[in-house]
């Protein structure tokens, strides 16, 4: 079905053809080359007409051109100089792993204590030796073996034992055996060096 020029969007289809051939001419108009004349575009009332050309090129100042024997030197110049950037030599690898770089890691020196208050040792010397036992089967290790037993915290292990005894008594301990009790308590067996006797230093803490 065709449209008729006195059908009745004959005044619509009209509107649209004008809007659309001033948004050409605008176009051109903005979108012309600047070293080339330009003619307007005229609106008839079947087309468009226009016509653009070219301008002569701009004539080149042949005083501008530098002397060729002056250009052959610095070429020369430059070629001898050698390339302006160096290709970077490819790092041979022989490992297939790849490390990070080892950096530069700063002590922690902290301008204040991020604490209120530093945490107290729970677990000091008095607190690792409970108290010495005086069964009989620890008197006969203190008569034959040189050793006193002691009933010691669950979190005390062999060196503190150690270090605990030489501080609160003033013996060497040669070595430490802990064992579990039945009864969820932790024994040692603490067996001093020669030059210490086990009943002295019994005698001296008061367990004979």
């Amino acid at each position: 079905m065709g449209l008729s020029e006195h059908g009745p969007f004959s005044h619509t289809i009209r509107t649209f053809w004008s809007f659309c051939n001033i948004s050409y001419i605008n176009f051109i108009n903005q979108n012309v080359n600047p070293r080339a004349g330009f003619v307007p575009l005229r609106r008839n009332s079947d087309y468009l007409t226009g016509r653009i050309f070219s301008m002569a090129p701009a004539k080149v100042d042949s005083s501008k051109k530098g002397d060729p024997k002056a250009q052959a030197l610095k070429t020369a110049k430059a070629v001898k100089s050698g390339p302006t950037f160096k290709k970077k030599a490819k790092k041979i690898r022989t490992s297939v792993t790849f490390h990070r770089p080892k950096t530069l890691k700063k002590e922690r020196n902290p301008k204040y204590p991020r604490i209120s208050a530093p945490p107290r040792n729970k677990l000091d010397h008095y607190q690792i030796l409970k108290f010495p036992l005086t069964t009989e089967s620890a008197m006969k290790k203190i008569e034959d073996n040189n050793t006193l037993v002691f009933i010691v915290d669950l979190r005390a292990d062999k060196k503190k034992i150690k270090d605990a005894v030489k501080k609160m008594y003033d013996i060497q301990a040669k070595k430490v055996n802990t064992l579990i009790r039945p009864d969820g308590t932790k024994k040692a067996y603490v067996r001093l060096t020669p030059d210490y006797d086990a009943l002295d230093v019994a005698n001296k803490i008061g367990i004979i």
